[in-house]
C-alpha cells in the first residue's frame, strides 16, 4: 500500500512541473493587448505642433517590414518607446512563424505628413 502511495505522491509532483507547450504561444489577443499597452503610453502625452510629432515603425510583416508606422509626441521617453515596440515586433515576428502566416510583401512606407491635432499626433493622408 505505501509503494502506491509513494506511486502517486510522485505522479501528482510531476504532473505540478508538467509545462504546457502553449503558456509560451502568442495569440492574437496578447498582441491586441501588447499593442493597447504602446497606444495608452503614447497617449498619455500630447504635442503642441506638428514638429513635436515623430513616427516608428511598427510590427512585423510575414515578407519582412513594419505592418504600419506609429506617431507620437517627442515628449514620450524615447527609450521605453523602443522597448515596447521592439517587444512587440518580437511577440509579432514569432508569431507569424507559429502560424506560417503569408502578407502581400508589399512595403508600408513612412507617412508623408504628421500633425498635431487637438494634442494627438496624427497622420494626415
Amino acid at each position: 500500500m505505501k509503494y502506491l502511495i509513494r506511486i502517486a505522491l510522485l505522479f501528482v509532483l510531476l504532473q505540478s512541473f508538467h509545462c504546457d507547450e502553449d503558456d509560451n504561444r502568442t495569440t492574437p489577443e496578447i498582441l491586441a493587448q501588447k499593442k493597447q499597452e504602446i497606444l495608452n503610453y503614447i497617449q498619455s502625452y500630447s504635442c503642441s505642433n506638428a514638429t513635436d510629432c515623430l513616427y516608428i515603425a511598427f510590427g512585423a510583416k510575414p515578407c519582412g517590414g513594419p505592418r504600419e508606422y506609429l506617431v507620437y509626441p517627442n515628449t514620450v521617453d524615447q527609450n521605453t518607446l523602443e522597448t515596447l515596440v521592439t517587444e512587440y515586433y518580437e511577440m509579432d515576428h514569432q508569431y507569424n512563424i507559429e502560424i506560417g502566416a503569408i502578407s502581400d510583401c508589399m512595403v508600408v512606407n513612412p507617412p508623408n505628413t504628421i500633425n498635431c491635432v487637438n494634442g494627438v499626433c496624427t497622420i494626415m493622408n
